[in-house]
């Protein structure tokens, strides 16, 4: 394979690669690559094209959220359904920040840089999950998946603004909300592993929020923006507004939000459960 002259067009083969093992160690071998400034990037001429569907595993089936089945957590299958669920989601998220890279152009080194960094950490947690995913007698693609958090990248395509307010600062930061819960209930059943799972993925996590919280300020300021209120605005405008309890502050005050975001949030908790 010719090596790609650019982090977009590395980000792009990556993309598209539906091999799970592949796709792990050639993100690996890229942010190694392009790991310290300055970075190869792309030409002015160098297309962006849309990617309808990311590279997946060809045995995973998609539907709708609603159609996605409700399984207990008392049976060892609902167990592994619950883990592979959350696989998904970090197998989502290893394209989401590679298409921050290759879609968004003409942005600082650093822009690219953090987003490599968390499709690097994105790909270690997948490992971890489908490791134990695994030990359980399952593989990824065993159980259906939806395509919810794609769904918004496909939304966001034109505004690197909404991107970084929407994906990392409302979908992904919902974990920050549940997360401890889930790790508390883990214990209490008895999934000790799965618990250290989690706790890996948390503190993580809010690393990769405070991420997209930086550069979502950033092009607030570029264009002259008062972030908490385009925050807020972007969150009516794509109907986000339905939040469940709980709201996790003080992780999300980590993450970069400022008091006045979690005000409003808090708010549309209340609005939500009367």
């Amino acid at each position: 394979m010719t090596a790609p002259v650019s982090v977009q067009e590395a980000a792009y083969r990556c993309i598209l690669i539906q091999d799970i093992e592949e796709k792990i160690s050639e993100t690996n071998r890229w942010t190694s690559e392009f790991g310290a400034e300055p970075l190869r990037q792309c030409e002015d001429d160098y297309p962006v094209l849309q990617i309808s569907s990311p590279g997946r595993p060809q045995r995973l089936k998609l539907v709708h959220p609603t159609k996605v089945p409700r399984r207990g957590w008392g049976s060892k299958e609902g167990h592994a359904a619950f883990i592979h669920a959350l696989a998904h989601i970090e197998f989502n998220a290893i394209n989401l920040a590679w298409d921050a890279v290759y879609r968004f152009r003409g942005h600082p080194d650093p822009f690219y840089l953090d987003w490599m960094r968390v499709a690097r950490e994105e790909c270690y947690h997948f490992s971890l999950l489908n490791t134990y995913l695994g030990s359980l007698g399952h593989r990824y693609g065993d159980f259906e998946a939806h395509d919810g958090l794609w769904d918004m990248a496909q939304q966001t395509v034109d505004s690197v603004l909404n991107r970084m307010a929407l994906v990392p600062r409302v979908l992904e930061a919902r974990g920050l909300d549940v997360t401890p819960g889930m790790i508390k209930r883990l214990k209490t059943n008895g999934y000790t592993r799965a618990a250290e799972i989690l706790e890996i993925i948390y503190q993580d996590e809010i690393g990769h929020v405070e991420i997209g919280t930086r550069w979502y300020r950033y092009h607030c300021e570029l264009q002259g923006l008062d972030a908490v209120r385009t925050f807020k605005d972007l969150i009516s405008a794509f109907a986000l507004e339905k939040i469940r309890p709980p709201l996790n502050r003080p992780a999300r005050n980590q993450a970069g939000f400022l008091e006045a975001e979690l005000d409003y949030l808090s708010g549309l908790l209340e609005s939500e459960s009367k």
